[in-house]
C-alpha cells in the first residue's frame, strides 16, 4: 500500500448490513475501493457482481486471510453471533477491522477483541451508523449551543410497526444467536445515549414478547441514569402502533421535538448512493425537530430547527484515516463495550424485575 494507493477492503457477509449499508458507503468513499465480497450464496454473489462490477467474490472468510496482504481493511457483517469469530481472525491475520453492531454478545468479549487489536497495533472500530443521523447531528449542535440549557430528561425511540415475524435470526430465542430488539436497535440507542449524556451508573428495563410465535424480545424499555444525573429513557419496539416522537429532550430553559427517522437508510435501500457535490441526507422542512419551551410543537409550538444532513460516509471516511494514520478511530471497540455493559443490565434488570447499578 502506498500513501495514495485506495485502500482494498474485503466485505465479510452480503446480508441487508453487507449489502444496504457496508458496500455502498465503502464504494462511495474516496481513497477505499470494495476489494472483495465475501458470502457463500450464490445469489448473493451474483448481486454483489451485478452492484459492483470488478469486485471479486470469496466463498468463506478463511479466503481472505490466506491473501491477508492483498487487502488492508475487513468488514465484518454477519450474524451477530459471528462477528467475534471472524474479527479475531481478521486480527490474527494482521488486518484492521470494522464490525457491525453489536460488536459482541457480551462486554467482556468486546474488551477481549480491544486487547487483541491494541496487542497487535491495529484498528478495531465498530459500526455505530446512527451517530451520523441526522437528528443526532442536529441535537448534538443544539447541545454544544447551550440551546436547551441544562439537559434533565431525553427519550429516544426507535419504533417501528411490524406485526408480523419476517423470521431469521434476529427474530430468534437462541441466545447463542443474539438476535431481539435489545441487542439490535436498543445498541444504537444506548449508544447515542452514551455519547450524548456519558457514563451510566443505573439501568432499568422491561423487555416483553408480545407478538404470536415470536421468541425474542420485540418491545423493549430502557431507563438509565447517567453519572451526570441527566436520565435517559429509550424505546425499541416492533410492534408500534402509533409511533412517538423520535427524540423528546427536555432541558432547564427549552425542549426539542423531532419525528421521523433519518432519511439515509431509505435512500440506501432504493439504491441512491452519496455523490461528491450532491445533497445528501437532506429531510423536508416538514419534518424538522422544534424548539421551545411550554408549548406544543403538534400545534407548531416552539420554533422549527432546521435537520442537519445525515452523513453515514462520515464513518468511512474517517475510518480510512484512521488505517493511514491520519485520524482517529470514529468508534471503539471500548466505547461498544461501555454501551454492551448498559445492554447485559438492562437484560438482567428485565429478567429479574431489578434496577442494576454498574
Amino acid at each position: 500500500m502506498t500513501a495514495t494507493a485506495p485502500l482494498r477492503v474485503g466485505l465479510v457477509g452480503y446480508g441487508l448490513a453487507g449489502s444496504v449499508f457496508h458496500a455502498p458507503l465503502i464504494a462511495a468513499t474516496e481513497g477505499l475501493v470494495l476489494d472483495t465480497v465475501t458470502t457463500g450464496n450464490p445469489e448473493r454473489q451474483a448481486q454483489a457482481r451485478a452492484a459492483h462490477p470488478g469486485v471479486r467474490v470469496a466463498d468463506s472468510p478463511e479466503e481472505l486471510w490466506a491473501r491477508a496482504d492483498e487487502l488492508d481493511l475487513v468488514v465484518v457483517a454477519t450474524p451477530n453471533k459471528t462477528h467475534v469469530p471472524i474479527a479475531t481472525a481478521a486480527l490474527t491475520a494482521g488486518l484492521p477491522v470494522v464490525v457491525d453492531k453489536p460488536v459482541a454478545g457480551t462486554a467482556a468479549e468486546a474488551r477481549e477483541l480491544a486487547a487483541l487489536a491494541e496487542e497487535r497495533g491495529l484498528l478495531l472500530s465498530v459500526f455505530q451508523n446512527r451517530r451520523w443521523d441526522n437528528d443526532f447531528l442536529t441535537l448534538r449542535r443544539l447541545l454544544a449551543e447551550g440551546a436547551l440549557g441544562d439537559v434533565q430528561r431525553f427519550e429516544s425511540r426507535f419504533e417501528r410497526w411490524r406485526p408480523q415475524l419476517k423470521g431469521g435470526w434476529r427474530e430468534s430465542g437462541a441466545p447463542e444467536e443474539i438476535g431481539g430488539l435489545l441487542f439490535d436497535l436498543g445498541s444504537h440507542v444506548v449508544d447515542q445515549a452514551l455519547v450524548l449524556f456519558g457514563p451510566a451508573v443505573r439501568v432499568y428495563a422491561e423487555s416483553d414478547v408480545r407478538r404470536p410465535a415470536a421468541e425474542a424480545d420485540d418491545d423493549t424499555f430502557i431507563a438509565i441514569t447517567h453519572a451526570n444525573g441527566v436520565r435517559s429513557h429509550l424505546y425499541v419496539s416492533a410492534t408500534t402502533a402509533q409511533l412517538g416522537p423520535r427524540f423528546r429532550v427536555l432541558g432547564s430553559s427549552a425542549g426539542f421535538v423531532k419525528y421521523g427517522l433519518d432519511p439515509q437508510e431509505a435512500d440506501l435501500r432504493e439504491g441512491l448512493l452519496p455523490e461528491p457535490g450532491t445533497p445528501w441526507g437532506v429531510e423536508p422542512e416538514s419534518l424538522w425537530g422544534r424548539l421551545g419551551a411550554g408549548e406544543s410543537p403538534l400545534t407548531g409550538g416552539g420554533v422549527p430547527v432546521e435537520s442537519a444532513p445525515g452523513d453515514y460516509p462520515a464513518y468511512y471516511a474517517a475510518v480510512a484515516a484512521a488505517v493511514r494514520g491520519t485520524g482517529t478511530n470514529p468508534v471503539t471497540a471500548h466505547e461498544a463495550a461501555a454501551a454492551l455493559d448498559v445492554l447485559e443490565a438492562a437484560r438482567r434488570s428485565a429478567r429479574e424485575g431489578i434496577t442494576v447499578t454498574l
